[in-house]
Protein backbone atom coordinates (compact mmCIF):
# COMPACT_ATOMS: atom_id res chain seq x y z
CA UNK A 1 0.00 0.00 0.00
CA UNK A 2 2.38 2.79 1.02
CA UNK A 3 4.54 2.04 -2.31
CA UNK A 4 1.66 3.02 -4.53
CA UNK A 5 1.01 6.22 -2.38
CA UNK A 6 4.98 6.92 -2.36
CA UNK A 7 5.37 6.38 -6.08
CA UNK A 8 1.65 8.74 -6.23
CA UNK A 9 3.10 11.40 -4.31
CA UNK A 10 6.56 11.52 -6.10
CA UNK A 11 5.54 11.32 -9.56
CA UNK A 12 2.55 14.02 -8.27
CA UNK A 13 5.24 16.17 -7.05
CA UNK A 14 7.44 16.39 -9.88
CA UNK A 15 4.55 17.26 -12.40
CA UNK A 16 4.89 20.50 -13.73
CA UNK A 17 2.70 23.04 -13.48
CA UNK A 18 0.58 24.23 -16.28
CA UNK A 19 1.35 28.72 -16.74
CA UNK A 20 -2.33 29.71 -16.41
CA UNK A 21 -5.43 27.95 -15.06
CA UNK A 22 -7.96 27.20 -17.75
CA UNK A 23 -11.04 29.61 -17.33
CA UNK A 24 -13.11 28.50 -14.35
CA UNK A 25 -10.50 25.44 -12.70
CA UNK A 26 -8.03 26.04 -10.02
CA UNK A 27 -5.15 27.57 -10.49
CA UNK A 28 -1.49 25.68 -9.67
CA UNK A 29 -1.25 27.13 -5.92
CA UNK A 30 -5.19 25.98 -5.19
CA UNK A 31 -4.33 22.40 -6.49
CA UNK A 32 -1.24 22.12 -4.09
CA UNK A 33 -3.18 23.66 -1.40
CA UNK A 34 -6.18 21.40 -1.58
CA UNK A 35 -3.84 18.08 -1.82
CA UNK A 36 -2.21 19.54 1.04
CA UNK A 37 -5.40 19.16 3.03
CA UNK A 38 -6.49 16.56 1.50
CA UNK A 39 -3.23 14.59 2.48
CA UNK A 40 -3.37 16.61 6.10
CA UNK A 41 -7.12 15.18 6.52
CA UNK A 42 -6.01 11.33 5.78
CA UNK A 43 -3.01 11.93 8.07
CA UNK A 44 -5.22 12.61 10.66
CA UNK A 45 -7.64 9.95 10.02
CA UNK A 46 -5.20 7.58 9.94
CA UNK A 47 -3.37 8.42 13.17
CA UNK A 48 -6.74 8.61 15.00
CA UNK A 49 -7.90 4.79 13.38
CA UNK A 50 -4.27 4.11 14.99
CA UNK A 51 -4.73 5.32 18.16
CA UNK A 52 -8.35 3.61 18.54
CA UNK A 53 -9.93 7.05 18.21
CA UNK A 54 -13.57 7.61 16.83
CA UNK A 55 -12.80 9.38 13.67
CA UNK A 56 -14.18 10.31 10.17
CA UNK A 57 -13.48 11.60 7.00
CA UNK A 58 -14.43 14.64 5.33
CA UNK A 59 -12.99 16.52 2.10
CA UNK A 60 -15.35 19.61 2.12
CA UNK A 61 -12.76 21.80 4.20
CA UNK A 62 -9.99 20.74 1.30
CA UNK A 63 -12.18 22.08 -1.64
CA UNK A 64 -13.42 25.84 0.77
CA UNK A 65 -11.32 28.64 -1.75
CA UNK A 66 -11.03 30.46 0.80
CA UNK A 67 -9.19 27.75 2.61
CA UNK A 68 -7.36 27.01 -0.17
CA UNK A 69 -6.04 30.38 -0.95
CA UNK A 70 -5.09 30.51 2.59
CA UNK A 71 -2.84 27.28 3.06
CA UNK A 72 -1.24 28.69 -0.36
CA UNK A 73 -0.49 32.26 1.30
CA UNK A 74 0.75 30.48 4.09
CA UNK A 75 2.99 28.20 3.02
CA UNK A 76 4.09 30.26 0.19
CA UNK A 77 6.78 28.73 -2.13
CA UNK A 78 6.96 25.53 0.43
CA UNK A 79 3.76 24.04 -0.51
CA UNK A 80 5.63 21.44 -2.72
CA UNK A 81 7.83 20.79 0.21
CA UNK A 82 4.63 21.00 2.44
CA UNK A 83 3.54 18.12 0.67
CA UNK A 84 6.19 16.02 0.55
CA UNK A 85 6.52 15.97 3.94
CA UNK A 86 2.58 15.27 4.68
CA UNK A 87 3.38 12.46 1.93
CA UNK A 88 6.05 10.96 3.49
CA UNK A 89 4.81 11.58 6.96
CA UNK A 90 1.24 9.55 5.83
CA UNK A 91 3.23 6.34 4.29
CA UNK A 92 5.33 6.26 7.45
CA UNK A 93 2.01 5.66 9.19
CA UNK A 94 0.40 3.53 6.42
CA UNK A 95 3.54 1.28 7.05
CA UNK A 96 3.03 0.62 10.77
CA UNK A 97 -1.17 -0.05 10.11
CA UNK A 98 -2.13 -3.55 10.54
CA UNK A 99 -4.48 -5.47 9.15
CA UNK A 100 -7.75 -4.61 11.60
CA UNK A 101 -6.65 -0.77 10.99
CA UNK A 102 -6.59 -0.86 7.61
CA UNK A 103 -10.11 -2.68 6.88
CA UNK A 104 -11.63 -0.26 9.90
CA UNK A 105 -14.38 1.21 7.91
CA UNK A 106 -14.80 4.82 8.29
CA UNK A 107 -17.80 7.57 8.12
CA UNK A 108 -16.65 9.30 4.86
CA UNK A 109 -17.68 12.37 3.19
CA UNK A 110 -16.07 12.83 -0.54
CA UNK A 111 -17.39 15.85 -2.47
CA UNK A 112 -16.17 16.75 -6.07
CA UNK A 113 -16.93 19.84 -7.86
CA UNK A 114 -20.12 20.63 -5.28
CA UNK A 115 -20.84 16.76 -6.36
CA UNK A 116 -21.21 14.15 -3.22
CA UNK A 117 -19.43 11.09 -4.84
CA UNK A 118 -19.56 8.97 -1.30
CA UNK A 119 -21.31 9.13 1.68
CA UNK A 120 -20.87 6.16 3.54
CA UNK A 121 -18.00 4.30 5.69
CA UNK A 122 -14.83 3.43 3.87
CA UNK A 123 -12.28 1.00 4.94
CA UNK A 124 -8.50 2.93 5.36
CA UNK A 125 -7.33 0.91 2.94
CA UNK A 126 -9.77 2.04 0.44
CA UNK A 127 -8.92 5.89 1.48
CA UNK A 128 -5.58 5.17 0.70
CA UNK A 129 -5.93 3.63 -2.29
CA UNK A 130 -7.91 6.22 -3.51
CA UNK A 131 -5.60 8.69 -2.74
CA UNK A 132 -2.83 7.12 -4.57
CA UNK A 133 -4.82 5.86 -7.49
CA UNK A 134 -7.30 8.33 -7.97
CA UNK A 135 -6.71 11.77 -5.91
CA UNK A 136 -2.97 12.22 -6.70
CA UNK A 137 -2.97 11.33 -10.54
CA UNK A 138 -6.25 13.30 -11.35
CA UNK A 139 -4.19 16.29 -9.25
CA UNK A 140 -1.04 15.91 -11.15
CA UNK A 141 -3.58 15.61 -14.66
CA UNK A 142 -4.73 19.09 -13.53
CA UNK A 143 -1.45 21.43 -12.76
Amino acid sequence: MSDELRAAYETFLKTEARPVAPQGEWTTEQILAHVSLVTAATITTVSSVASGAVTTYDNRLAQDPWTLDRVSALAGERLRDRIRAQGEALCLLAEQLSEVELATAVPTLLLSNGECLVDAPVTVRDLLAGLATTELPGHANQL
